[in-house]
C-alpha cells in the first residue's frame, strides 16, 4: 500500500464518510477469478453436502455457480475429506465448471496442508488453527505470550510454504465465536480481539513472505461484525496493508430474518466502499443465498455511475468532519444522546415505528391489522400483536372509525389543525409551517428536514423546545451517508433533539416478465425492501443513531412493511420483540438436518420474545456462538444433540427425537417459559 493511501486513511477505515468510493485493496488470484484491486466485488457460497459424496456435492457446486457464485467452498475436517476434493474438483471440470474452490479448515492443520496443494484457496480459523477454547482465563507474561506466537508460527508455517509453492491463496477467517482462550485472556470477548487474531496470522504471513490473503471478521451480531471489520480496515492500513475483505454475517437464520441481518451486516460495510466478496449465511439451501447476496451488490456496482448520471450535489461534511476531527466512535455502540419528548420518543426509550396509512382504505378498522392492532368485529376491539407500531401516517385522510387508545396518530400541519378532537394527534410540519406556526402543540410536535438544510438560514430560526422532533428524509444517491452527516452535524451543533429517519423506496422490476408472475413479483419487491431498508436504516442504527424508523413504500404492502421495519430494530438489537434464531447455514460437518431442525424449533419456541436461541450443526463455532445466546442446540454426534443455557453444555449427546423437548425443560426450569397463547 502507499504512503499516499497509508496518509489518507491513517486512523479512520473508509475513503470517505460522505460520498461512495470504494476501498481499493490489493489484487489476489484465486484461480482464474481475481479478487480485490479493481475486480467487481465477488459472490460464494459453501456446500451443505458430506464431503465423501462426491456426486452430491459436484450437483450442489453446480447448482451455486448457476445461481452466481464465483467461488463455492467446501468443508474438510479430515484428510480423507481433503483427499476428496480433487475428485469433485475433477468432475466439476469435466462438466464445464471451472469455478474456484476453497477448502474450510477448522481444527486440523494436517488436512489444510492437504487441500492447499488441490484446491485455489484455504480458509484457515485462526481461533482453532492452532490454539484451543476451552473458556479457560489464561495469564500469560508478554515472554510467554511472545512464546504462544513461536509456537503457533511453527504449527502454521508448513501451510504457509504449501501455499507459497502451489499458488494457493488463503482467507485468514476470524469467527467471533471461536476466538481462542489466548485472545480471550488477553484482549476479552471484543471487536480488537477478533482483529488481533487474524493480524497475528496475517503478520506472520508476511515474515514468510506470502501476500496472497484474504481476511474476514465474522460474527452472529451485525454490530459486533461491523465494529471489527472497521478496526481491521484501521489497523491494516497503519501496518502498510490493505488486504482483500470477506463480508459475512455468519449464523444469520433463515426467511426475512436471515435476510435483514445479513444486510445491516453486509450493508453497512458496503455503503462505505468496504468489501471484495461477500458470502449471505442463511439456514436454507445454498443457491438461495447467492440471489441475496448479489442484490445487496448490485446496488454498489451502479452507485458510483449514478451518482454522476443524477449529477447530485457531494454531500456536506461538517467542518469539524473536514478537518479530519472524529465526533464519533465507530468502533463501539454509543446510542446518540437525545431528550425525551413526551415521554414518549428519545432519551432511553426503544427506537418507535412510523407506519403509513394514508393510502389505506380508512373505512374498515381490519387496516390496523397490518399495524400490528388486530381488530375483532365481535368485540368492537384491538388486540396488540408483538409488533405493533407506536404511531400511524394518515397524512390528510380522516379515519371513519375509532383507533386504538394507545396508537398516536400524526397528521399533515393544515389537517391537524381543523381536527376537533386533537387527543393523541399530532402535527408533521415542513420547517417552514413549523417556524411560521403559531398553534404548535405542547406535547409532540414533528418537522421534516434534510441534511441540506442545515446549512440555511431557515434552520436558524427554529423554535427549539422538549417537544420538537426532526424526520430526516433524504433523496441522496447515498443516503445513508447524508443522513448519516446530518447526524454528526446536530453532534457538533451540540443540539439533541429526536430523529426519526425516513426512507422512501420505489422499486423497478428486473424484466417485463416479472410481473407476469404475481408471486414471483411480490417476492421480488419484499425482498428489495428487506435489504435496501435494513442496509439504509440498519447502517445508522448500529452506530447509535435514531430514535425511530418510518419506511414509506408504496408498493409493498403494509404488514411487510410493519415486520421489515421492526425485523431491523431487531437486527441491530436496537428493539427486541421477538425470539431470536441464531442458526448456522449448515456445511459438510452437520450433524443433523439443519433446515427441518430450525423450524421446528421455531414452530415451538417463536412467542418467547426477548430470548435468544443458538441452533448449530457442529461445535466449529457452537459454544463461542452461543454465548451471546441465552439456550443453545448443537449437534455433537450421529442423531445426539448437546442442550446449551449460555456457554455452558447442560445436557450432552442426548437423543436427537427428545432433544426439543429437554430444550423446552430447560428453558422451563429457569423460569423462561410462557405458553403460547
Amino acid at each position: 500500500m502507499n504512503a499516499d493511501a497509508v496518509k489518507l486513511l491513517q486512523g479512520r477505515y473508509c475513503n470517505s464518510l460522505t460520498e461512495y468510493s470504494r476501498f481499493v485493496t490489493r489484487e489476489v488470484n484465486i484461480g482464474d477469478v481475481p479478487m480485490g484491486g479493481n475486480n467487481p466485488i465477488r459472490i460464494q457460497s459453501m456446500t451443505t453436502t458430506d464431503t465423501m459424496d462426491t456426486i452430491g456435492t459436484v450437483e450442489q457446486s453446480i447448482r451455486m455457480v448457476d445461481a452466481g457464485c464465483e467461488y463455492v467452498r467446501i468443508t474438510a475436517p479430515s484428510i480423507k475429506e481433503a483427499n476428496n476434493l480433487a475428485e469433485i474438483k475433477k468432475q466439476l471440470r469435466q462438466r464445464g465448471y471451472n469455478v474456484p474452490l476453497v477448502a474450510d479448515i477448522h481444527f486440523t492443520p494436517n488436512a489444510a496442508e492437504v487441500a492447499a496443494r488441490i484446491v485455489e484457496k484455504v480458509r484457515v480459523n485462526p481461533g482453532n488453527y492452532a490454539d484451543k477454547k476451552k473458556f479457560d482465563q489464561l495469564d500469560y507474561t508478554d515472554l510467554e505470550y511472545r512464546g504462544e506466537l513461536e509456537r503457533i508460527f511453527q504449527k502454521f508455517t508448513p501451510l504457509v510454504k504449501i501455499c507459497k509453492e502451489y499458488g494457493t491463496a488463503m482467507r485468514i477467517g476470524t469467527n467471533h465465536g471461536s476466538l481462542s482462550d489466548r485472545i480471550m485472556s488477553r484482549y476479552g470477548d471484543t471487536p480488537q480481539g477478533m482483529v488481533e487474531s487474524a493480524m497475528e496470522f496475517i503478520r506472520m504471513c508476511e515474515t514468510l513472505g506470502y501476500y496472497s490473503l484474504v481476511v474476514s471478521m465474522k460474527s452472529s451480531n451485525p454490530q459486533v461484525m461491523v465494529q471489527a471489520y472497521r478496526l481491521l480496515v484501521q489497523t491494516m492500513v497503519a501496518e502498510g496493508m490493505n488486504y482483500p475483505l470477506h463480508l459475512g454475517v455468519t449464523e444469520a437464520g433463515d426467511g426475512e430474518d436471515g435476510r435483514i441481518k445479513s444486510a445491516v451486516g453486509i450493508g453497512t460495510l458496503l455503503e462505505d466502499g468496504l468489501g471484495d466478496t461477500v458470502r449471505v449465511s442463511l439456514t436454507e439451501e445454498p443457491e438461495a443465498e447467492a440471489p441475496v447476496a448479489i442484490a445487496l451488490v448490485k446496488r454498489y456496482t451502479l452507485r458510483s455511475q449514478e451518482s454522476r448520471d443524477k449529477n447530485q450535489d457531494e454531500i456536506t461534511p461538517s467542518p469539524l468532519e473536514r478537518a479530519g476531527v472524529r465526533q464519533h466512535n465507530p468502533y463501539e455502540y454509543k446510542k446518540r444522546d437525545t431528550y425525551e419528548a413526551n415521554a414518549f420518543i428519545g432519551g432511553h426509550m426503544v427506537p418507535r415505528v412510523v407506519v403509513d396509512l394514508s393510502r389505506a382504505n380508512l373505512k374498515d378498522p381490519a387496516v390496523m391489522n397490518d399495524a400490528g392492532y388486530l381488530y375483532s368485529p365481535a368485540l368492537d376491539k384491538y388486540n396488540m400483536a408483538e409488533q405493533s407500531v407506536d404511531f400511524v401516517y394518515l397524512g390528510d385522510s380522516l379515519p371513519s372509525f375509532s383507533l386504538p387508545g394507545n396508537l398516536k396518530q400524526l397528521y399533515n400541519y393544515p389537517t391537524w389543525q381543523k381536527l376537533v378532537n386533537k387527543t393523541l394527534c399530532h402535527p408533521v410540519f415542513t420547517l417552514q409551517e413549523y417556524i411560521n406556526a403559531t398553534d404548535r402543540t405542547s406535547t409532540l410536535n414533528l418537522v421534516r428536514i434534510k441534511n441540506a438544510d442545515l446549512e440555511t438560514e431557515a434552520f436558524g430560526l427554529i423554535p427549539l423546545d422538549n417537544t420538537l422532533v426532526f424526520v430526516l428524509e433524504t433523496d441522496e444517491i447515498h443516503g445513508m451517508a447524508d443522513q448519516r452527516a446530518f447526524f454528526l452535524k446536530l453532534q457538533e451543533m451540540e443540539l439533541n433533539v429526536p430523529v426519526i429517519m425516513k426512507r422512501n423506496y420505489s422499486f423497478e422490476s428486473e424484466s417485463p416478465e416479472d410481473n407476469s408472475n404475481l408471486t414471483s413479483h411480490i417476492s421480488y419487491l419484499t425482498s428489495q425492501l428487506q435489504l435496501q431498508a435494513a442496509t439504509d436504516l440498519g447502517a445508522l442504527l448500529v452506530d447509535g443513531f435514531g430514535d425511530g424508523i418510518w419506511i414509506d413504500a408504496p408498493q409493498i404492502a403494509t404488514d411487510i412493511i410493519t415486520s421489515t421495519a421492526f425485523g431491523i430494530l431487531q437486527a441491530t438489537r436496537s428493539r427486541i420483540s421477538k425470539t431470536e434464531y441464531i442458526s448456522c447455514p449448515s456445511c459438510g460437518r452437520t450433524l443433523f438436518d439443519l433446515m427441518v431442525t430450525t423450524q421446528m424449533i421455531r414452530s415451538r419456541t417463536s412467542h418467547l420474545k426477548g430470548l435468544k436461541i443458538g441452533i448449530m450443526g457442529c461445535i466449529v463455532n457452537g459454544p463461542g456462538e452461543m454465548a451471546d445466546a441465552d439456550y443453545g442446540y448443537v449437534g455433537s454426534g450421529t442423531d445426539k444433540v448437546t442442550l446449551y443455557r449460555g456457554k455452558e453444555a447442560v445436557k450432552k449427546n442426548i437423543n436427537s427425537a427428545n432433544a426439543l423437548d429437554e430444550l423446552i425443560g430447560i428453558i422451563k426450569g429457569d423460569g423462561n417459559w410462557i405458553e403460547p397463547a
